[in-house]
């Protein structure tokens, strides 16, 4: 995705409010609730929200809104809450850069909550790292009733002396899910590279030895309810190069008011949250919607919401495929194809000059069957953004800029323009 011409993007952008740039996300999210209402019944079991917050670097001076952060990064630093079963953005809310992460997470919380149960998911779980816990809001959720959730907490001298005052037959080893199963031969694993080399130069080196999990009570400060804190204890082995240093450990903690799931499954269910990540740098990276290209935080929080709906859009495209049909039986990797060698198709149908071997392979890969049914409905959906969005973009353009717009024109294009006109 190409980024906007800063004139053009600051001109629109900054006309908008906060409240403005609020109903557009509810607007969104009413066009998501119709694609999620699409789905079938399992699609609705549980719905997993997760938050964190990253760091959009900028290098320039005179951005209104941006600060530095504890590492000495100027910015912003907004914060994103998703639905980790479809890697839909569904807030985006732009903050300083000094603001912490988990700023404002609670309000979007709740605000995301309303949003699936609107929908009509079963169940919903809140994810989030150790400045995600919150806990003041916690009994708040708990007493909902449909709501879990799976938090780091800090590493606090209280939690270590409880689980250092824990029984021996407390603790048991854990063991981690296989990433995946080979079905063919298995390759020989190759020579770690980095780590000889720190042997070589006699580095620090930190080994994972083991790994073990208990859980205890606990009840925060904030909190009147008990809950459930599981702890992860890892054997650490330290050496300069190849001679043992000593050993060492260290706790992680996560706490949950799910009573019923055994502990393992609460630290993997804790550790799929970093997938997030990966949604993050896409949205940095790919669509390039976690970006700075305007000229203060409101007019940036506004480009990445609308820059974001991209991926959105990519989300739901991937949801309203047909489930049965010729896509259905082909690979992961398959389906890739079909999918893009049917829009390339779809989009060069009415050039009587497409070749034959486009029209051979769209057709084999069953466009007429998929991408065509595909197209519609996502035109549909941007027609139905466009239509609900209407009164607000009425509204926006109707404002006059709140800073003037300069738009330069070269003298080589200012004499070709006279030319033209004479």
């Amino acid at each position: 995705m190409k980024e906007a011409d800063p004139t053009t993007a600051g001109d629109f952008c900054r006309r908008l409010t906060a409240q403005d740039i609020d109903t557009l996300q509810e607007v969104f999210n009413e066009i998501r609730v119709k694609v999620w209402r699409q789905q079938p019944p399992e699609f609705f079991d549980e719905a997993i929200l997760e938050a964190d917050g990253t760091m959009v670097e900028t290098t320039g001076e005179c951005q209104g809104g941006m600060d530095i952060n504890h590492k000495g990064q100027w910015g912003y630093h907004p914060l994103m809450v998703s639905l980790a079963n479809t890697g839909e953005p569904l807030y985006v809310v732009n903050r300083s850069g000094a603001r912490p992460s988990h700023e404002g997470a609670a309000e979007y919380f709740n605000k995301s909550i309303g949003l699936c149960r609107r929908a009509g998911f079963k169940k919903i779980t809140l994810r989030g790292d150790t400045d995600f816990t919150q806990t003041a809001y916690l009994d708040a959720w708990d007493d909902q009733g449909d709501v879990r959730f799976v938090f780091g907490i800090d590493a606090m001298s209280n939690l270590y002396e409880k689980a250092e005052n824990l029984p021996e037959r407390a603790w048991k080893r854990l063991r981690r899910r296989k990433k995946h199963t080979v079905k063919t031969t298995p390759r020989a694993r190759p020579a770690n590279v980095k780590e000889q080399i720190v042997k070589d130069r006699e580095f620090k080196n930190i080994r994972l030895m083991a790994e073990y999990v208990a859980e205890f009570e606990y009840s925060p400060t904030l909190c009147k309810t008990t809950y459930r804190v599981v702890v992860v204890w890892k054997d650490l082995e330290v050496t300069p190069g190849q001679k043992k240093l000593f050993d060492d450990s260290k706790c992680f903690f996560y706490i949950t008011n799910d009573w019923q799931s055994p502990a393992e499954a609460i630290v993997f269910d804790a550790n799929d949250r970093c997938n997030q990540e990966n949604l993050i740098g896409q949205h940095k990276s790919g669509v390039r919607s976690l970006t700075a290209p305007v000229d203060n935080l409101l007019s940036n929080w506004a480009y990445m919401v609308m820059a974001s709906l991209a991926w959105s859009l990519k989300a739901w495209s991937a949801l309203l495929l047909m489930r049965d049909g010729p896509l259905e039986r082909k690979t992961p990797h398959r389906k890739a194809d079909a999918v893009a060698d049917g829009l390339r198709d779809f989009s060069q149908r009415d050039d009587q000059h497409a070749g034959a071997d486009c029209s051979r392979r769209s057709s084999d890969c069953g466009s007429s069957s998929v991408v065509e049914p595909l197209a519609r409905r996502v035109v549909s959906i941007a027609r139905s953004i466009g239509f609900a969005a209407t009164p607000l973009a009425r509204q926006i353009r109707s404002r006059g800029q709140d800073a003037p717009v300069h738009h330069h024109v070269s003298p080589r294009k200012f004499s070709l323009m006279q030319t033209r006109t004479t």
